[in-house]
C-alpha cells in the first residue's frame, strides 16, 4: 500500500517534479536531507550537516576529486511533503538520503529506498518497529527508541513503582515507542494502566490535553511518562501545572525531546521553567572528547547564537561523515557512481507518468554495506554497528529538571543499566545489571520534595474501596456480622483496621458481607470476585494458597495456619500386658542393658586382685559380676568395693541408675494412670491409606487440597458446618477425623477437650488480606502489618479475641510418652568415659607393680625367657590375689633392719629372704 501511495503521488506531481530539476555534475556526490527545519532538531541538524559538508570538502583529495553536496528539503511537519522531497531526490541521482525526521514518513519512504537501492540514514526516526529485515536500506544512526524505553522501564523498576500512565502523540513514532515500553515494563512486572493518545504533533490543542489530564487525575497511578515532541510536550506540562498535577505526589518522566529543549534553549521563559520543574528526562549520552569540545566551541559561530547544540546535532554531523567515508571506500574499491532504469517501472504503461526519471542506484547495495561497516570515533563517540544493525553501547544521561536548569543524576546503558559512573568507564568490567548494582543520585521531585513519591493514590472520584467480608456462621471470633446489620467485627477486622491506621494516607472503604448467612461462603468464590472487579479487596480468614495467588495479590500473613488432623479418643492402651516396656524405646533398653554388663565387668577387673568377694571359681566370678551389676538397679548389691577406682566407677554408675530409675518410674506412672488417647489414625498419612470418612469445614480450601493434592476420593469427604458438628460427627463415628486449619482447631479444642490433634501440621501457610493483582495497597498493608507485629499490637489483638486455653492441642501420637536415648546419651557418655579412665589407670598401676615384682624374682638365667612366657607370667600376676597386710609387715621389718645395720649390709636373696652381712 505504501508503494501504491508513492506511485500515485508521482503520477500527480511527475510534471512539476521534472521542472527545474537538473542532473548533478559528474564530480558531485549528492546527498539528500529531509527535515522540518523549524523544529529544534531540524534547526540543529541543518547547521551540523552543513558544517560536516564543509569539513569533508575542505580536503579535496578525501573523495578522490569528488565534491560532497547536501541538498536540503523542508517537510514542514508534513509527511506528504517529505514524500515529495524524497521523489525529487530520486530523480536527481542522489546516492543517499539523511532523514526523514518523522518515523511515519520513514515507514513509507523505506519502500522507495528498497526499490531504488538508495540508503536512508536517520538519527531522529528511531521507531523500534523500523525493522532492518523489512527495510534493509533504512539505517538508524542513533540508538533506537527500544533502548530509550528500556531505560525508562529500568527507572520505573528502580524506584519500585508498579503502574504508570503514558501520554503520547498518536503517530507511528510515539505509538510504537509506547508499545515497546509496555513490553519492557511487563518484563519487570510493571504495567501501563492507561494510555492517553493526543493528536499528532503539532496539531494537539489545549482542550485535547485538558480532557486527557482530567481523566488521568482521577486515576490511581501518579507516575506519568510523556513521549511526544516539543510543542505538544510543553503544552502538556503547561496544562498539568494549571491543573495542579506538578505538585508533590506526582512523578513525570519525559523522553529525549525535553533534553533537546533544555540544551538548545539557553534561557527558557519563567512559565515554561516553572511547569517542568522536578521532571526526570533522558538525553542521548555522548562521551567527552577533544573533537566534541572543539566542535562545541565552533558551534556559536556556526549557528550565529540562534540555537544551542544538542546531541542530535552531534549525530547529524557524524551521519554526514559516515556517508562520506562509505562513499570514499566505495570509490577506493574501484566502483563508479551510476544509475539505471528500473525495469519494473518501465513496464508500467500509461500516459506521461515519466517513471523513467526514477532510477536505481547501481552501487547502492555496496554503499549500504560500507555504511554498516563503519568503525570510527565521531563527535557522539565510537560508532560501530552490531550484527542486528543497532549501534554498539547505546546509553543515555538521566537528568533532573530544576528551577534554574537541570542536574545530571546518573546514566543508563544497556551494558550496565543505571549507574552514577559514565558508561564508558564500565565497559572494561564484566556486565552487572543486578538490582543491587543499580544506582542514581538523589532527585528533586515535583513540588520541591526530595522524598520519593509513593507513585499512586486513591482515585479522587469519591468512590470508596469495596471490601468483601465473609459472612461466617461458625467460628465467629474471626469474622462476624453484628446483629443483622452490615457492620463486621472480629479478629480479622481488628487487624485490618489497625493496619489501615498505620498507612500514611487515608483509605476510604466500606465492608460488604459476602455469603447467604446460612452456611460459610466459598472463599475461592470470594477471591474470584476480586479478580472480576466486584470487590476492591477482601478481609477475613482467607488462607494464602497457590491457586488464589494466581489471580490476586495477598498481604503479608498476619497469622500462621496449616491443616491438621483431629480425632476422637479410644482408651485401650492401658490394657496391654507389656505396658511396663513402653517407658523406654528399644534402643534405650538395649544401651541400658549393655552398660549394666560393662560396669559389672569394669568393677570385677578393678576389684579382682584385692577383694575376696570378687574371687573364686570362674563360674562364681561370672555370677558375682552379673549379680553385682544388675542389683545396682535397686541399690541392693551386697559386695563391697575396696579399690578407689572401683568406688569412683560405682558412684558415677549409681548416679546414672538413679536418673534412669526416676525417669522410668515417672513415665510408667504417666502411662498407667493418665488417660491416653489412641486411634488407628496417627496423622495425615494413615488417614490417606484408610477408607474412613473425613470431615472438613464448609468453605475451607481443605476440600480441594485433599482431593487435588492428596488424591483422596471426594466420596470420603463430609462437609461440617460448625464446631458442634465436628464434635457430634467424631463422637458418633460419622467421621474418623476432621481436617481443618490450625486456628479453627485451636478454638475448637478450647471447648472440646476430649479430642486431640494427631500428627503434625502437613501444610504451612497463613491468612492474609487479598487485593487485585499489582495493587500497591497490598505492599503498603504488608509493611503496616509487619509494624503491628514488631510493636506487639498484633499479639494484643490475638489475645483479645482468641486467647483461650487449648487443652487438647498437644500431639498425642504413638510413642509421645516414651523416653528416647537422645535424652540420656550424656549420662552414658560420662559413665563410659569414667570406666575407660579407671581401666587405664588400673593398667598403669598393675604394670608398675609387675615390673617391680619381675626385678625381685629375676635371675641371670631368666633374661632370655620368651615373650609368651612373660605374658603368662603377667596374667598369672594379675590373677593372683594381692596380700596387702603381708606387704605392709615386710616393708616395716625391712625399715627397722636398715636403721639397725645400715643399708649397705642388707640384701635380698633369690628366695625373697632378707640377709644380713655381719662380716664387717
Amino acid at each position: 500500500m505504501d508503494l501504491v501511495w508513492l506511485l500515485c503521488i508521482f503520477v500527480l506531481f511527475s510534471g512539476e517534479l521534472s521542472l527545474g530539476q537538473s542532473k548533478p555534475n559528474a564530480d558531485t556526490v549528492t546527498i539528500g536531507a529531509i527535515f522540518t527545519f523549524t523544529t529544534i532538531n531540524g534547526k540543529v541538524a541543518q547547521i551540523a550537516m552543513k558544517a560536516a559538508e564543509n569539513d569533508v570538502n575542505a580536503d579535496p583529495t578525501f573523495l578522490g576529486g569528488h565534491r560532497l553536496s547536501i541538498s536540503m528539503h523542508d517537510s514542514n511537519f508534513s509527511g506528504f511533503l517529505g514524500i515529495i522531497g524524497a521523489l525529487q531526490f530520486m530523480e536527481t541521482d542522489t546516492v543517499a538520503i539523511i532523514g526523514p525526521q518523522n518515523s511515519g514518513t520513514a515507514h513509507i519512504l523505506s519502500h522507495l529506498a528498497n526499490e531504488l537501492h538508495v540508503p536512508m540514514l536517520s538519527f531522529t526516526a528511531l521507531d523500534p518497529m523500523l525493522s532492518p529485515l523489512q527495510y534493509p536500506y533504512f539505517v538508524q544512526t542513533a540508538p533506537s527508541d527500544l533502548f530509550q524505553m528500556m531505560a525508562v522501564a529500568d527507572m520505573i523498576s528502580y524506584y519500585r513503582w508498579r503502574e504508570v500512565v503514558t501520554i503520547y502523540s498518536d503517530d507511528d513514532h510515539s505509538r510504537n515507542g509506547i508499545t515497546v515500553l509496555g513490553d519492557q515494563l511487563a518484563e519487570r512486572r510493571c504495567d501501563i494502566m492507561y494510555k492517553a493518545a493526543l493528536p499528532p504533533d503539532p496539531t494537539a490543542t489545549e482542550s485535547d490535553v485538558i480532557a486527557e489530564l482530567n481523566k488521568i487525575k482521577l486515576m490511581e497511578p501518579r507516575v506519568i511518562i510523556l513521549h511526544t515532541y516539543t510543542k505538544t510536550g510543553l503544552l502538556v506540562f503547561d496544562v498539568a501545572k494549571s491543573l495542579g498535577m506538578m505538585e508533590s505526589g506526582y512523578v513525570w518522566f519525559a523522553t529525549t525531546w525535553l533534553s533537546s529543549v533544555l540544551d538548545s534553549n539557553s534561557s527558557l521563559s519563567s512559565k515554561v521553567a516553572d511547569s517542568i520543574r522536578g521532571v526526570l528526562a533522558l538525553r542521548l549520552h555522548t562521551p567527552d572528547s577533544k573533537r566534541k569540545a572543539d566542535f562545541s566551541a565552533r558551534w556559536n559561530s556556526l549557528s550565529n547564537g540562534t540555537i544551542g547544540l544538542n546531541p542530535y546535532g552531534l549525530y547529524a554531523y557524524d551521519t554526514v561523515w559516515m556517508i562520506a567515508r562509505a562513499v570514499k571506500m566505495f570509490l577506493d574499491q574501484g566502483n563508479n557512481i551510476s544509475f539505471s532504469n528500473d525495469a519494473k517501472l518501465s513496464n508500467v504503461g500509461g500516459g506521461a507518468l515519466n517513471l523513467e526519471a526514477l532510477s536505481i542506484f547501481d552501487g547502492g547495495k555496496q554503499l549500504l554495506t560500507n555504511v554498516l561497516q563503519t568503525n570510527m570515533n565521531g563527535l557522539s563517540g565510537p560508532i560501530k554497528f552490531n550484527p542486528d544493525r543497532s549501534l554498539v553501547h547505546p546509553s543515555y544521561d538521566v537528568i533532573n529538571v530544576l528551577e534554574n536548569g537541570y542536574r545530571q543524576i546518573g546514566y543508563w546503558s544497556n551494558y550496565s543499566g543505571l549507574s552514577i559512573v559514565p558508561p564508558e568507564e564500565l565497559y572494561a568490567q564484566p556486565p552487572n545489571r543486578s538490582s543491587s548494582n543499580q544506582h542514581l543520585n538523589s532527585v528533586i521531585w515535583p513540588g520541591g520534595t526530595s522524598t520519593k513519591p509513593r507513585g499512586w493514590v486513591f482515585p479522587k472520584n469519591g468512590k470508596q474501596l469495596s471490601i468483601g467480608v465473609p459472612r461466617r456462621v461458625s467460628y465467629r471470633d474471626f469474622v462476624e456480622q453484628v446483629n443483622g446489620t452490615d457492620i463486621a467485627q472480629g479478629y480479622c477486622i481488628d487487624v485490618f483496621l489497625a493496619a489501615i491506621k498505620l498507612l500514611p494516607y487515608a483509605v476510604p472503604h466500606k465492608f460488604i458481607l459476602f455469603g447467604d448467612g446460612r452456611k460459610n461462603p466459598s472463599y475461592n468464590e470470594l477471591v474470584n470476585e476480586i479478580a472480576a472487579d466486584v470487590f476492591d479487596g477482601a478481609v477475613g480468614d482467607i488462607a494464602i494458597v497457590t491457586n488464589r495467588t494466581k489471580i490476586v495479590d495477598f498481604t503479608q500473613p498476619y497469622i500462621e495456619s496449616g491443616l491438621v488432623v483431629v480425632v476422637a479418643p479410644v482408651r485401650n492402651l492401658n490394657s496391654s500386658p507389656w505396658a511396663f516396656l513402653r517407658p523406654f524405646t528399644p534402643s534405650m533398653w538395649a544401651v541400658t542393658g549393655v552398660f549394666f554388663l560393662i560396669v559389672g565387668a569394669v568393677v570385677w577387673i578393678l576389684e579382682h586382685r584385692i577383694n575376696d568377694e570378687f574371687r573364686g571359681s570362674p563360674r562364681k566370678q561370672v555370677i558375682t559380676s552379673l549379680w553385682f551389676s544388675f542389683s545396682t538397679m535397686f541399690f541392693a548389691h551386697r559386695e563391697n568395693t575396696v579399690s578407689t577406682l572401683g568406688r569412683m566407677v560405682l558412684i558415677i554408675w549409681l548416679f546414672v541408675v538413679l536418673i534412669i530409675n526416676s525417669s522410668y518410674t515417672a513415665s510408667l506412672t504417666s502411662i498407667l494412670t493418665v488417660q491416653q488417647l489412641s486411634s488407628p489414625i496417627r496423622g495425615i498419612d494413615s488417614l490417606i491409606i484408610s477408607d474412613s470418612p473425613i470431615g472438613f469445614q464448609v468453605g475451607s480450601f481443605a476440600e480441594n487440597y485433599m482431593v487435588e493434592e492428596l488424591n483422596i476420593p471426594k466420596s470420603r469427604l463430609i462437609s461440617l458446618d460448625s464446631p458442634e458438628d465436628y464434635a457430634s460427627a467424631l463422637k458418633t463415628g460419622r467421621v474418623a477425623a476432621v481436617v481443618d486449619e490450625k486456628p479453627y482447631i485451636d478454638l475448637f479444642l478450647s471447648n472440646h477437650c476430649q479430642f486431640s490433634i494427631m500428627g503434625q501440621e502437613f501444610t504451612k501457610s497463613g491468612w492474609g488480606f487479598a487485593f487485585p493483582r499489582d495493587s500497591p495497597l497490598a505492599i503498603d498493608m504488608s509493611t503496616a502489618m509487619l509494624t503491628l507485629s514488631e510493636n506487639g499490637e498484633l499479639q494484643k489483638i490475638h489475645d483479645r479475641w482468641l486467647s483461650r486455653k487449648a487443652c487438647g492441642s498437644q500431639n498425642s501420637g504413638a510413642g509421645s510418652d516414651q523416653l528416647h536415648l537422645q535424652s540420656f546419651w550424656g549420662l552414658f557418655l560420662i559413665c563410659g568415659v569414667s570406666c575407660a579412665i579407671a581401666l587405664v589407670l588400673y593398667l598403669f598401676f598393675v604394670l608398675r607393680k609387675f615390673k617391680e615384682h619381675s626385678h625381685q624374682v629375676s635371675e641371670p638365667s631368666s633374661h632370655g625367657s620368651s615373650r609368651s612366657a612373660r605374658l603368662q607370667t603377667f596374667l598369672s600376676f594379675v590373677d593372683r590375689k594381692e596380700d596387702k597386710s603381708r606387704s605392709k609387715s615386710k616393708r616395716k621389718r625391712s625399715q627397722e633392719l636398715m636403721n639397725k645395720y645400715g643399708e649397705s649390709n642388707l640384701s635380698i636373696n633369690g628366695s625373697n629372704r632378707l640377709e644380713i652381712d655381719v662380716s664387717g
